[in-house]
């Protein structure tokens, strides 16, 4: 991504948080008639391809944005919480259960269980999140853009992380460093979208990155091992197979004094020396808002979808100890928040 890309990004931003703002006004001084306090409990449903600290974070930031504008859980609102635990044909049975249930609404987090509902439903309004490219994973129309309106039952935030700036910051931690490694999994497409980015960056910034691809949880720390002896430092991308086992990486890392980096801020505390990313509850924040919308008469197509862009550059000193890794003082001071 360059620098100009995401000033564009975040002027298409700004444009539609505008707006969102402007409709939220008017939504606000207008009585919620569809869901008065004698009709029946809202019933939403919360699909997620896997449990870990990004996604989980997600979750709770759209309820609490749910709840302060009036739509809280045992009150006018239900919860039906699923996880596909990394599986997608589990993904797609959770999509056919919310659409025979007749939920209000579906919170769909992340790309592979987003897609199981769009391909299941075209009626429910559908609020999806931390999904890196919903263009090109099918969740909204090729000609809706970033900041546009979906014209469908579909609204949302993504996720897309400002690759080159985090590789750019990474390596001003190890400046030596020149061969990094990279775990994902293929058949994600999240992974695909971001590592490509990564990819670019690496060239642009004359390092060599070196793939290790996964199918599944049980391979994460095995391919870890596997990069072993062949590269300095290793950076994950938003790879739900891969951050749901960020402890098996870190594991490796500080036993073999490997410098690990996240892209996510959640990752930091499980072994991450830094990321500079994104705080994914405010992602489901963002979502929230939207999702409340919704509840209160608003077509989600009408509903601009878009991406979050505030990061933070959060550093685990733990961590750079035990993988032999002296921050420099400047980034210290850089940072947003610092673990000891």
């Amino acid at each position: 991504m360059s620098h100009q890309g995401t000033a564009i990004q975040k002027d298409n931003v700004q444009s539609a948080s505008g707006w969102l703002a402007v409709l939220i006004a008017v939504v606000a001084l207008a009585p919620i008639a569809t869901f008065a306090a004698d009709d029946p409990m809202i019933r939403i449903g919360v699909t997620k391809i896997v449990s870990h600290a990004a996604l989980d974070a997600d979750e709770k930031g759209f309820e609490a944005a749910l709840a302060s504008a009036g739509f809280k859980e045992g009150v006018n609102v239900t919860y039906d919480r699923q996880n596909a635990q990394g599986d997608p044909a589990k993904a797609d049975a959770i999509a056919r259960k919310f659409v025979g249930d007749k939920v209000n609404l579906i919170h769909s987090i992340a790309t592979p269980t987003t897609q199981a509902v769009i391909k299941t439903n075209t009626r429910i309004p559908v609020v999806f999140s931390s999904i890196t490219d919903p263009v090109s994973a099918g969740i909204v129309p090729k000609q809706s853009k970033s900041g546009q309106k979906s014209g469908t039952n579909v609204t949302g935030v993504s996720d897309l992380w400002p690759v080159l700036l985090q590789m750019e910051t990474y390596a001003k931690f190890i400046p030596t460093v020149k061969k990094w490694g990279t775990i994902f999994n293929p058949a994600e497409e999240n992974s695909v979208t971001h590592v490509k980015a990564m990819r670019e960056a690496a060239k642009t910034l004359g390092l060599e990155l070196i793939e290790v691809t996964v199918a599944d949880s049980a391979a994460v720390e095995q391919a870890a091992a596997s990069l072993v002896g062949k590269v300095q430092a290793i950076t994950i991308t938003s790879d739900n197979t891969t951050v749901a086992n960020f402890d098996a990486i870190a594991r490796v890392c500080d036993k073999h004094k490997i410098a690990l980096f996240a892209g996510d801020v959640d990752s930091v505390p499980r072994g991450a020396i830094a990321a500079y990313g994104m705080d994914y509850f405010l992602v489901g924040y963002s979502a929230g808002k939207k999702a409340a919308l919704i509840l209160k008469g608003v077509k989600p197509g009408d509903i601009p979808w878009g991406p979050v862009e505030k990061f933070t550059l959060v550093i685990n000193q733990k961590a750079a100890r035990a993988q032999g890794v002296v921050i420099p003082a400047a980034l210290l001071k850089k940072a947003d928040k610092v673990l000891e």
